[in-house]
């Protein structure tokens, strides 16, 4: 597997990898209904500008097709949309995209960086290193619903 930057014409495979992630390990977290209306078929445009504005990345096959995702919100110094296809979980692909992530953040000299977690993946996330700050909110326009999240940082200088 390799992890690399993420290239704004595979913005489509990285929703459908972002969907699927959501749909199979969500199931029993969020409603039905919920999780049907945040994981539309139809990927808005704002996807691709991510991909372009951000270090986006991706683990991919040996045939370089994405299986995994994750990007560092450079603006907010935060996590966001780690993902990794179902047939693929438990192979270490996540844990090396944040590893990414946090050199990149590190590079560009961030003391700190946060995620707003989904209860399924709070555990994850404490393995790498976060740490939770409060239990909260997400109004998702997309899903139509305030999620409920755990929201996380990483803090460099505990790292040290």
């Amino acid at each position: 597997m390799t992890i690399r930057r993420a290239r704004p014409d595979e913005a489509e495979v990285i929703w459908q990898i972002r969907n699927q992630a959501i749909r199979h390990g969500c199931k029993g977290v969020y409603e039905d209904k919920v999780i049907a209306a945040w994981t539309p078929d139809n990927m808005p445009e704002s996807q691709r500008v991510m991909i372009a504005n951000n270090p986006f990345y991706v683990a991919t096959t040996a045939n370089d097709q994405p299986v995994a995702t994750g990007f560092l919100d450079v603006t907010h110094a935060s996590v966001e949309a780690i993902f990794t296809l179902p047939m693929w979980e438990g192979k270490g692909l996540a844990t090396q995209i944040i590893d990414a992530i946090k050199q990149e953040a590190a590079k560009r000299g961030m003391r700190r960086i946060t995620l707003a977690s989904t209860p399924n993946a709070c555990t994850f996330y404490q393995k790498q290193g976060f740490v939770i700050l409060r239990e909260s909110v997400y109004p998702s326009a997309l899903a139509r619903a305030d999620l409920r999240c755990i929201e996380m940082e990483y803090n460099f200088a505990v790292d040290k």
